[in-house]
C-alpha cells in the first residue's frame, strides 16, 4: 500500500532543472536578451525614474579580455543592476582608448622597424585604426558574455570624430585660462618607445644600479681651509655615473654641519653626520677631520669645483643647497644634473643653474667634445656607458669607491624597460599657474564620495605631490596638441579662432585630417602669428599627440556632454576602476574637469583592487597562473564567475584559482537547489492561496517571514553602499537557514498534508515570498540564473498576459508586497521569541545526530526527545505547543524538564509508524483509512483517494 500512497503525497513538481549547464545555456539566454532588447527595454521601463549614470572607464582595445577586465565589467553590472532593479534610469555607455603606443607597437612589430619608419603617418594611422577596431570587437564579445548589460552597438571610441573634438574643446579652455604651457623641463623618457612619459605611465621595479663615490677637484676655498688649497676635494655620490657628463651642480643641505676630512694629502668636503660611517666604507684608516673648519650648506653655496667630466675645457660647477638632501645615504652632497632630475631641475632653477642636455632620443650620448655632448663616451647607450665612466674615473684617480645597490627604479609601462631623466621640450599643464593642485585637491576633499572613504587620502597625497603634468607624446597613432608654431619665429599660434577651427575641423573629418590638410585649408584666412606677423601660410601644425590619460581624461566631455541626449550627464554619478587608477584615469578625468569647468567630473569614485592567483602573487604568462575568464564561462558559467565577484571584497586585492572556483560552484549549486526547492513547492499555488493574515501563519512560518524581510533590507543597505560581499553573505547565509530549518522542517506539512489544507498554504505563503524576494534580490549578480527562474515560475503564479518577460523588469520587491502583510515591527517579535527555540533545536539536532551515529535510531521521526533546559529558557519557549516543537526537531514526541544545563535524551518514539508520512503516531486515522494517521487520513479524503 505504501507505493500507492506515495501517489497521494504532494511531491516538488517543477521542469526547473537541477543542472544548470550554464556554458551552454547562457549563450542561448544571452540571445534571447539581445532579441527582446533587454537593456533598452530596462531603460523605458525607468524612463521616469532619477538617473544613475555609472561612466565606464575605456579599457585598452589591445588583446582578449582578461579576468582582471572581467572582475571590473562585473562589478559595473553590479552596480547598474541593482539600480536599475529598483528604477533608477541607467544608461550605460561602454568605451574603449583606441589610441597609444601599445597599438602604435603592434603595427610597428606587423610591419617591421623599417618599414614602419618608411610608411606614412596617414598610412601608420589606418593600420592602428584597424588593429583598434579588431580588439574592441573582440573585447566586446568577451563582456557580453559576461552578461553586462550596456549599449554595445553605440560604445565610445577615443578615435571617432566626435571624440577627438571633445580633446580640443578641453585644450582650448585650459590653455586659455593658461594652464597648458610649453616647457623644458625633464620628464620620464622611454628611449625604447621614443616618448615623454608621465608619471601615471611609470611602473616601479627592482634594478642593480652602481653606486659610486667620486670627488670633484675644488676651485675655490672655503674660509677655514685656505691652507688646503690645490688638495681640496667635494666628496660625492651618485647611482647614475651616466649623468656625469651633465654634471654642473652639487647639492647640500641648507642646515646640515659639513667639515673637511684628510686623508692621504688631501682634504675631502662631507657631512659631518657621516663622517664616521665613510671612513669606515672607505677604509681610510688615517683619515682626520680637518680643525678650525665647520660650515652649513647655506655658508658653503657659492663655492665651485672641476666638472668631472670637461675639467680640462675649464668647465666648473656651483654649490648650491635644497631641503631634500638627505643624511642616511652618500656623502650628504649631491651630484647634480638638473637636466636629468625633477628635484635637480628646480633646485638649480633657484640658483640659475643651466640645463645640461647630453643625451638623444635614442638614450645616447650626442657626439662631441665639449659640454652638451658625451665628450669621451660619445655615441654610448647611457646604460652601456656606467662601467666605462666607472673605469674612466678610476684611471684618472677620482673614483674614490664603487658599489651595487639594489632598488627600486621606474621603468615604462608598455615597454617594461627602465627609463631615464631626460630635460626635452614638451606641453604641460601647470599644477599650480592657475590653482589647478588647490582645486583638486579641495574637490577630493569636499565634493567626491571615495568608496572605500580611505582612498581620498591615497589621491589626495598624489595630486598634493605630483609634478606639472606632461600632455605631449612623441608618436603618431593619437589627437595632435592642437596648436601651431610659425616658420618664421618660431613662436606658438593659439587663438580661440583657431582652436574653433580645429574642433570644427575634427567633427566633421576627425583629427586624421591634421596628419593630410595644410592649417590654410581649415584656419580663418587671417589668422597670423601675432609676434611677427607670418601669415597662415607659414603655420606649421605641432607634431607631437596629446598623452592618452588626456584623452581618456576628457571622456567627462566627449562622452557625458557630447551624449546629454542619451541621458548621460555631467558630472556622472559614479567612476569606477582599479585602484592603479588613482594616478591614472581618476585623477587625469579629475585634472581635466576642474581645470575646464571647476568640478570634478564625478560624484563618488568606487575602486576595486587587482586579481592575484591564490597565493597571492599577481598573474602573468611566465608564471603560468593566469586565469582566462572564456575559460572559466567554458567550465563553470558566467554565474559562477559573477558571483566569485560578489563574494570576495573588491576593495582590495582579490584571489582567483581553479580551487576557489570550485567552491564558489558549490555555493552555485546551494544557490540553485534552494530556488529549485521553491519552485517544485509552488507548483499548485496561486495568489488566491496567500493566508489572510499574519495570525494564520505558525510560529516557524512567522519567524521565516520575518527573516526573509530582514534579508530584503540588508541587501537594500548592502547596494546602497556598494557592499556586494554583503549581499553575497546575507543570502548566502539566508539560504543555509532556508535549507538546514525551513526547508527541512516543513517538508512533512508540504508533502503530507492535504493539498489546500490552511497549514499547507501557510508554508507555501511563504515560500512565495521568499521566492520573490530571492530571485529580484539575487538578480543583478545571478543575472542568468534568476532570469532562468522567472520564466520557470509556476502557471498559476505568472499572473496576468503582461507579467514582464524577465526577471530584470520585475522591479524590486518591497515591505508593501510582503503577502500576508506584516506587523507593524516588521517580524521582530516573532525573530526574538523564535531565537531560543532555535539554540534548542541545536541541542536536539546534536542529540539526534549522535543517536543515528550509535545505530539506536536511523531517522529521526523514529524518535522522541526528553529535553533537559534552564529555567528561563524553559519559560521562554513555554508559550508554543508541542506540535510546533515536533515539527521543528522532525521527531514523533517531545518532553520538556527543567534542569541546570542543556541536555537531550533520545528515546524511542511510541505508536506506529504512518506508512504515508512516515512520522510514529497512533494509526486507525478513520474508517476510510484505518492503516494510517488521523492527518494522513484526512488528507486522502480530500484529495478523494480510496483504498
Amino acid at each position: 500500500m505504501a507505493n500507492s500512497y506515495k501517489d497521494t503525497m504532494n511531491l516538488p513538481k517543477t521542469d526547473f532543472p537541477m543542472r544548470g549547464n550554464l556554458p551552454e545555456n547562457e549563450p542561448k539566454r544571452l540571445a534571447k536578451w539581445e532579441n527582446e532588447k533587454i537593456y533598452w527595454r530596462v531603460l523605458e521601463k525607468n524612463k521616469d525614474g532619477e538617473p544613475f549614470i555609472l561612466h565606464d572607464g575605456p579599457p585598452y582595445a589591445n588583446g582578449p579580455i582578461h579576468i582582471g577586465h572581467a572582475f571590473n565589467k562585473i562589478l559595473k553590472d553590479f552596480v547598474n543592476k541593482s539600480h536599475a532593479q529598483r528604477g533608477f534610469y541607467t544608461p550605460y555607455i561602454p568605451g574603449w582608448d583606441c589610441h597609444g603606443q601599445p597599438i602604435e607597437h603592434m603595427v610597428e612589430e606587423s610591419l617591421g622597424t623599417d618599414k614602419f619608419r618608411e610608411t606614412p603617418q596617414p598610412e601608420i594611422r589606418r593600420l592602428c585604426r584597424e588593429w583598434a577596431e579588431k580588439y574592441v570587437d573582440v573585447q566586446r564579445e568577451g563582456f557580453k558574455r559576461l552578461g553586462v548589460n550596456a549599449d554595445w552597438e553605440h560604445p565610445y571610441l577615443t578615435f571617432i570624430p566626435n571624440f577627438e573634438a571633445g580633446n580640443v574643446e578641453i585644450f582650448k579652455k585650459m590653455y586659455l585660462d593658461g594652464a597648458i604651457y610649453r616647457g623644458r623641463k625633464p620628464i620620464h623618457w622611454c628611449a625604447h618607445c621614443h616618448t615623454a612619459l608621465a608619471e601615471a605611465e611609470i611602473e616601479y621595479g627592482n634594478e642593480t644600479s652602481p653606486a659610486i663615490f667620486v670627488r670633484f677637484e675644488m676651485t675655490t676655498v672655503p674660509a677655514g681651509l685656505e691652507a688646503w688649497e690645490g688638495k681640496l676635494d667635494v666628496a660625492i655620490w651618485t647611482t647614475t655615473p651616466w649623468t656625469l657628463p651633465a654634471d654642473d651642480a652639487v647639492i647640500l643641505h641648507p642646515t646640515e654641519p659639513y667639515v673637511a676630512v684628510e686623508h692621504d694629502g688631501r682634504a675631502y668636503i662631507m657631512a659631518e653626520a657621516l663622517v664616521e660611517k665613510l671612513v669606515a666604507k672607505f677604509g681610510w684608516d688615517d683619515a682626520r677631520v680637518v680643525e678650525g673648519f665647520k660650515a652649513t650648506g647655506t655658508e658653503l653655496q657659492g663655492n665651485r669645483y672641476m666638472q668631472p667630466i670637461f675639467a680640462d675645457q675649464g668647465e666648473e660647477g656651483v654649490f648650491i643647497y635644497a631641503d631634500y638632501v638627505t643624511m642616511e645615504d652618500g656623502t650628504g652632497i649631491v651630484h647634480t644634473a638638473p637636466g636629468h632630475g625633477v628635484e635637480d631641475y628646480l633646485a638649480g632653477q633657484k640658483f640659475g643653474v643651466p640645463v645640461i642636455m647630453p643625451v638623444d632620443d635614442d638614450g645616447r650620448f650626442y657626439v662631441g667634445e665639449g659640454m652638451g655632448t658625451g665628450g669621451p663616451f660619445s655615441g654610448m647607450d647611457v646604460n652601456e656607458a656606467n662601467p666605462v665612466i666607472i673605469e674612466w674615473l678610476r684611471d684618472r684617480g677620482t673614483l674614490i669607491l664603487h658599489e651595487n645597490m639594489d632598488h627600486s627604479y621606474p621603468h615604462c609601462w608598455r615597454c617594461h624597460e627602465p627609463v631615464i631623466f631626460r630635460a626635452t621640450s614638451q606641453w604641460f599643464v601647470s599644477m599650480d599657474d592657475t590653482g589647478l593642485r588647490a582645486a583638486a585637491s579641495n574637490a577630493i576633499q569636499n565634493e567626491v564620495e571615495w568608496i572605500p572613504a580611505w582612498a581620498s587620502n591615497r589621491i589626495g597625497a598624489m595630486v598634493a605631490e605630483r609634478p606639472d603634468w606632461c600632455i605631449s607624446r612623441q608618436r603618431s597613432w593619437g589627437v595632435p596638441i592642437p596648436v601651431f608654431s610659425c616658420s618664421k619665429c618660431g613662436h606658438t599660434v593659439a587663438t580661440e579662432a583657431t582652436f574653433d577651427a580645429v574642433i570644427d575641423l575634427f567633427y566633421k573629418e576627425g583629427a586624421d585630417a591634421w596628419f593630410t590638410k595644410s592649417p590654410a585649408d581649415y584656419l580663418p584666412a587671417d589668422t597670423c602669428c601675432e609676434h611677427c606677423g607670418a601669415g597662415v601660410e607659414d603655420l606649421v601644425p605641432e607634431k607631437d599627440i596629446l598623452d592618452v590619460w588626456w584623452e581618456s581624461g576628457v571622456t567627462h566631455q566627449s562622452v557625458l556632454r557630447h551624449r546629454a541626449d542619451e541621458g548621460l550627464r555631467w558630472p556622472a554619478d559614479m567612476y569606477l576602476e582599479g585602484s592603479d587608477q588613482h594616478r591614472g584615469w581618476f585623477q587625469s578625468s579629475l585634472l581635466t574637469s576642474v581645470g575646464a569647468y571647476g568640478l570634478p567630473p564625478y560624484k563618488s569614485v568606487m575602486h576595486c583592487g587587482f586579481t592575484v592567483d591564490e597565493n597571492g602573487e599577481k598573474m602573468s604568462k611566465s608564471k603560468g597562473n593566469g586565469i582566462d575568464p572564456a575559460d572559466v564561462m567554458g567550465k563553470f558559467g558566467a554565474d559562477v564567475l559573477r558571483l566569485w565577484v560578489a563574494s570576495v571584497d573588491y576593495s582590495h586585492d582579490v584571489s582567483i584559482s581553479d580551487n576557489i572556483l570550485k567552491q564558489v560552484s558549490d555555493a552555485y549549486r546551494k544557490f540553485r537547489n534552494s530556488l529549485r526547492f521553491l519552485l517544485g513547492n509552488l507548483e499548485d499555488f496561486s495568489n488566491d492561496d496567500i493566508v489572510a493574515s499574519w495570525d494564520d501563519l505558525e510560529p516557524v512560518d512567522k519567524y521565516m517571514m520575518a527573516r526573509t524581510y530582514a534579508l530584503l533590507r540588508e541587501c537594500e543597505d548592502a547596494y546602497d553602499a556598494y557592499k556586494f560581499q554583503g549581499v553575497y553573505r546575507s543570502c548566502y547565509d539566508f539560504v543555509n537557514e532556508l535549507s538546514s530549518v525551513y526547508m527541512d522542517v516543513t517538508k512533512d506539512r508540504l508533502y503530507s498534508e492535504a493539498p489546500s489544507s490552511p497549514r499547507r498554504r501557510a508554508a507555501q505563503t511563504v515560500l512565495m515570498n521568499i521566492l520573490e524576494v530571492l530571485v529580484r534580490v539575487l538578480a543583478p549578480i545571478l543575472s542568468f540564473t534568476c532570469d532562468e527562474v522567472w520564466e520557470f515560475y509556476p502557471e498559476p503564479l505568472r499572473g496576468e498576459s503582461d507579467r514582464p518577460t524577465s526577471v530584470q523588469l520585475a522591479g524590486w520587491p518591497t515591505r508593501d508586497d510582503f503577502a500576508p502583510a506584516l506587523p507593524a515591527d516588521d517580524g521582530a517579535a516573532a525573530i526574538a521569541d523564535f531565537a531560543p527555540v532555535l539554540a534548542v533545536r541545536e541541542v536536539v539536532t546534536k542529540a539526534l545526530e549522535d543517536a543515528r551515529a550509535e545505530g539506536s535510531v536511523k531517522k529521526s521521526q523514529e524518535a522522541a526527545v526528553r529535553v533537559t533546559l534552564p529555567a528561563d529558557v524553559l519559560q521562554a519557549i513555554s508559550a508554543f505547543d508541542d506540535a510546533v516543537f515536533e515539527e521543528l526537531f522532525i521527531v514523533s514526541g517531545v518532553e520538556f524538564e527543567a534542569g541546570d544545563d542543556f541536555a537531550c535524551e533520545v528515546m524511542n518514539a511510541s505508536g506506529e509508524k504512518c506508512p504515508r508520512c512516515w512520522n510514529y503516531r497512533e494509526l486507525g486515522g478513520n474508517a476510510n483509512h484505518p492503516d494510517v494517521c488521523e492527518r494522513c487520513a484526512d488528507a486522502l479524503d480530500a484529495i478523494g483517494f480510496e483504498e
